[in-house]
C-alpha cells in the first residue's frame, strides 16, 4: 500500500522531495504538498484504490503523512461490504 501511495505522490503531488525519501511520519506540508494538489492526490488515491473519500476526511490531517493516509485508506477498504 505504501508504495502505492508513493506513486501517486510521485505523480500527483508536486512534492520538493522524492517520495522515496520520506517516512511515515514525514509532514508532507513541509515537503511541498499544497492544498491544490492534495485535492489531486485525494483524487488519483480514489482512482488507484477504488475509493471515495467521505466529505469527514476531507481535512488536511488526512493528507499530512504517508502514515496518515495509509491509515485513512485502511479504514476506508476495511469498511467496505464483503463481496458477495
Amino acid at each position: 500500500m505504501i508504495d502505492r501511495i508513493r506513486s501517486v505522490l510521485r505523480q500527483h503531488g508536486r512534492l520538493a522531495s522524492d517520495p522515496d525519501g520520506l517516512t511515515l511520519e514525514s509532514d508532507l506540508y513541509q515537503h511541498g504538498l499544497t492544498s491544490h494538489a492534495s485535492v489531486n492526490v485525494m483524487l488519483a488515491l480514489e482512482d488507484a484504490f477504488e475509493v471515495e473519500f467521505p466529505e469527514a476526511m476531507l481535512r488536511r490531517r488526512t493528507f499530512e503523512s504517508l502514515g496518515q493516509i495509509a491509515s485513512s485508506l485502511e479504514s476506508l477498504l476495511g469498511a467496505r461490504p464483503a463481496a458477495v
